[in-house]
């Protein structure tokens, strides 16, 4: 059951110019599933606001046994807002356990 909890989790953010970043992690296999203990808001781009972009990001994230994110790769979405997905995922904080591969979307409307 703790698994299953852990393996999406959806959160919406919103930010003082009205845009909104929404998060959500999926396992990309059995070894994914890591509980988020705290998550960082990703930063708006100012050119994506005045363009008023809206897009998916996809990542991965590779988190070291002590829960921190050792690496993050894009695996798709517009590349104004891959940067500002990567700035915050790279901060997030898993629950301790084995290195592990996790999935993250974050969904961005301005």
């Amino acid at each position: 059951m703790n698994r299953l909890l852990a393996a999406v989790v959806v959160s919406a953010l919103s930010f003082s110019l009205g845009s909104k970043v929404s998060a959500q992690s999926q396992p990309p296999s059995s070894e994914g599933g890591r509980r988020i203990l705290r998550k960082v808001s990703p930063q708006y781009p100012q050119v994506a606001l005045k363009m008023r972009l809206a897009g998916t990001v996809k990542m991965t994230a590779v988190v070291a046994p002590d829960g921190t994110v050792k690496s993050v790769e894009p695996i798709g979405g517009n590349p104004i807002l891959i940067q500002a997905a990567q700035n915050a995922i790279s901060q997030w904080k898993y629950a301790p356990g084995t290195e592990t591969h996790e999935t993250v979307e974050l969904h961005f409307t301005p």
